[in-house]
């Protein structure tokens, strides 16, 4: 069997092995639900108790702030929703990005039906979010501003403090999607303003289908999940001990592991893209060069299809993206690029490579000089890349 490399990690990640030992228990042993009175399952009351501090540890939040969901699309239709449903009387229009992920821009899709305003800011070439187009949509009815943490596909790092202060400054709540940050960057949800926050296991090392929802202490946001008295009254359902027990493990594990692991992450991005860069004509890197994601690199390749090069780069045992994993089925150019002013002949052929701690240098070789192949191969094969280089010359 050929070697896989696995480099769409912002797609999701391995289970780590300390996290499914952790779990484990949860499925065959002490698989009580935790709302019974009996003790297997009261115990898991208990395990649920630790692994909600531990996770707020990390954010520097109270551990009743954090609700449990089933991940990062739930946390963020109940953040949007519900504060439209309690805060609507103040007001009818929200504010968020242009580069948002589909559970954000698809739910106020939703609220613009419902009679809710939303302004969509724009992200300059770095897809860093105008600050001062931020501040000038700001109306005496908004009552919320959603913007997220880093971009899942070009891995832009956004000014999430400053646009916390602006939100509070006009008594706005705040909510980030940080689904790609958290456990890959620093969160403190007090010093950066931050009122209700996102997140997903499985993109750290953790299970799938379970996520978090923070909240900071006296937001007034109603149930989602209506039913049972589960999460305070505020998320119905029977807990998912295993993926919660999983999630605080990966949580802990990437706050211990952060510096070490992310520095190693960094070198080997910037390896990455100077190599393409430097070996690639007529390649553009997306995203802001020093403020984005540990582990993120997106390219655009001009005069090729980014799902040829993908299938190519399967067939190579090289696992990538061209996107968000969301909306890979697509045929759309990525609304990211498109915000950011790439054309979309250009946007078409995007590339987002997204590695791991266990990504090598040998792995990022191998990829560099497949790739350089393939964009050869298939531009080799361009009428438009023919015209263009006859032109040139």
């Amino acid at each position: 069997m050929k070697k896989i490399i696995y480099l769409d990690n912002a797609a999701t990640t391995k289970t780590s092995p300390e996290v499914v030992e952790a779990m484990l228990p949860y499925f065959t042993e002490q698989y009580g639900n935790a709302s019974a009175i009996y003790s297997i399952g009261s115990a898991n009351k208990e395990v649920i108790s630790k692994a909600r501090k531990d996770i707020a540890d990390v954010l520097g939040a109270k551990e009743n702030e954090i609700y449990f969901t089933a991940g990062g699309s739930e946390s963020d239709n109940w953040a949007l929703k519900a504060t439209c449903e309690a805060y609507g009387a103040k007001g009818k229009h929200i504010i968020t990005s242009k580069i948002e992920h589909h559970a954000i821009l698809h739910t106020c899709e939703y609220l613009e039906k419902q009679g809710y305003e939303v302004t969509y800011v724009d992200v300059d070439e770095n897809g860093v979010i105008k600050m001062d187009d931020l501040k000038a949509a700001i109306r005496p009815d908004t009552i919320l501003i959603s913007v997220m943490f880093a971009n899942n596909e070009i891995g832009t790092i956004e000014p999430v403090k400053e646009i916390g202060a602006l939100a509070h400054e006009h008594g706005i709540l705040f909510h980030t999607d940080a689904v790609q940050a958290f456990g890959q960057v620093p969160i403190n949800v007090d010093e950066m303003n931050i009122d209700m926050l996102s997140s997903s296991a499985h993109k750290l090392h953790g299970p799938k289908g379970i996520g978090f929802l923070y909240i900071r202490k006296g937001v007034k946001i109603r149930s989602f999940v209506h039913g049972g008295a589960q999460e305070r009254k505020r998320r119905a359902g029977t807990e998912n001990v295993p993926g919660i027990v999983g999630f605080a493990k990966a949580a802990q594990i990437a706050q211990e592991t952060m510096a070490e692991r992310t520095a190693k992450e960094i070198e080997l991005r910037d390896y990455l893209i100077e190599r393409v860069m430097a070996e690639i004509p007529y390649t553009k890197l997306n995203g802001h060069r020093t403020d984005r994601l540990p582990n993120n690199a997106n390219f655009s390749f001009q005069f090729i299809e980014g799902e040829s090069m993908l299938i190519m780069l399967d067939g190579k045992g090289i696992c990538a993206s061209s996107g968000s994993a969301c909306t890979s089925g697509s045929l759309d150019p990525s609304h990211v690029l498109l915000a950011i002013g790439l054309p979309h002949e250009i946007a078409h052929g995007s590339l987002r490579l997204t590695l791991s701690e266990e990504t090598t240098k040998e792995d990022i070789d191998f990829t560099v000089d497949n790739l350089k192949a393939i964009v050869e191969r298939l531009r080799s094969m361009s009428p438009l890349y023919e015209d263009f280089i006859k032109h040139q010359g």
